[in-house]
C-alpha cells in the first residue's frame, strides 16, 4: 500500500531544533543552505504572449493580466525566512515582485470574501484567509537572489507567503479566486492542515502529533 506524502512525514524522526535558533527556527524544522525542489506534476512550459494571471470569484470586478501588466505594477524586494512542511528551512531568502496588498491597489479590485482559492498550474490549488496575503511580506514573485525564477521554482510568477509552509506559496500563480466559505486546496485535501502556521506546527489535519520530514533530504535543489 502505498503511503500518502502527510503519512511519509509523519513516519520519519523529528529533528531537534537549536535553542539558538528557537525565535527564527519553527519547531521540528532543520535548518539548510539548500532549496529543495519539491513538485507535484510535470514542471510547465510557457508561451509567454498567451500567459495570463486571472482575478475572479467574490470581487467587484473580475480581471485578466498578462504578463506585462504584472511588470509594470510597483515592483519590491523582501528578504524572508522560508519553511517547508517536509521539515526544511532557510533563512534570508530575496525575492523580487509586486506586493500583494500594492497588486489589489493596483487593480482596483474590492474583495467581497475573507477567503482566497490560489490557482496553479497543474491543477494546483491552496486556500488561505484573506488575513495571510494582505501583509507587507507577501509577493507576487517572479525573482530570487536578483535573478528570474527558474522553472522548477515558479517561473514566471509564484506567490511567496513566509508566515505559512510553503505549500501555500503557490508556484506558477495562475488564478487568484475570492471565496465566501473557507474550502480546502489540494493538499488540504490530502492530510494537510487549513491554515499551515510552522510555529504552531499546524501541519496536517485532524492529529496533534510531532511530525518529522527528512524526505526533502533526497529531492532536487538550487
Amino acid at each position: 500500500m502505498t503511503m500518502s506524502k502527510a503519512d511519509r512525514i509523519k513516519k520519519t524522526k523529528v529533528p531537534a531544533v537549536n535553542p539558538e535558533l528557537s525565535k527564527r527556527l519553527p519547531p521540528g524544522q532543520v535548518l539548510t543552505e539548500r532549496f529543495p525542489i519539491l513538485t507535484e506534476g510535470e514542471v510547465p512550459e510557457y508561451d509567454m504572449k498567451k500567459w495570463d494571471l486571472k482575478v475572479f470569484g467574490a470581487v467587484d470586478k473580475e480581471l485578466v493580466l498578462s504578463y506585462e501588466d504584472i511588470l509594470k505594477m510597483p515592483q519590491t524586494t523582501i528578504t524572508v525566512d522560508i519553511h517547508c512542511v517536509t521539515r526544511w528551512s532557510r533563512f534570508d531568502n530575496s525575492f523580487t515582485g509586486v506586493k500583494f496588498t500594492d497588486f489589489l491597489k493596483h487593480i482596483d479590485v474590492t474583495p467581497n470574501s475573507k477567503y482566497v482559492m490560489l490557482h496553479g498550474d497543474q491543477d494546483y490549488t491552496a486556500n488561505l484567509a484573506l488575513t495571510d496575503l494582505v501583509r507587507e511580506d507577501v509577493l507576487l514573485a517572479h525573482s530570487f537572489d536578483g535573478k528570474p525564477l527558474t522553472d522548477k521554482h515558479g517561473w514566471p510568477l509564484r506567490l511567496v507567503v513566509p508566515q505559512l509552509y510553503f505549500w501555500k506559496s503557490v508556484k506558477w500563480i495562475r488564478g487568484i479566486e475570492f471565496i465566501e466559505e473557507n474550502e480546502p486546496g489540494f493538499w488540504e485535501k490530502n492530510g494537510f492542515h487549513m491554515n499551515g502556521e510552522p510555529f504552531k506546527e499546524e501541519r496536517f489535519s485532524g492529529e496533534d502529533l510531532p511530525i518529522p520530514e527528512d524526505e526533502w533530504e533526497r529531492k532536487d535543489f538550487d
